[in-house]
């Protein structure tokens, strides 16, 4: 059966000019689609909460007690709420 499944093909690079391609089924993005926003515009979303759920999880969660990693935790979570318009927290319901 999952080879019936659609898929499509991101492609992602960097700064620095370094590039990756990741594949995705593509009903997948659809599902997460807010309105009318493009699939790249989807993408962008999951990928910064992603990005914010993993450092949240690191700082809040993890062992680390890391000056640098906090500061790094702290402008992904400004970059999220520029982007979504709400708080880390208040986009997840979770909040300390």
């Amino acid at each position: 059966m999952s080879d019936e499944v659609k898929t499509t093909t991101f492609s992602i690079s960097s700064e620095d000019g370094a590039t990756d391609d990741v594949t995705i089924p593509a009903g997948l993005v659809d599902l997460v689609a807010e309105g009318d926003q493009t699939d790249a515009e989807t993408i962008g979303d999951v990928m910064l909460l992603s990005f914010a759920s993993r450092a949240h999880h690191v700082v809040h969660h993890g062992d680390s007690d890391d000056d640098e990693l906090e500061a790094q935790e702290s402008k992904v979570m400004d970059l999220f709420e520029e982007r979504f318009g709400v708080t880390f927290g208040e986009a997840t319901g979770h909040q300390h």
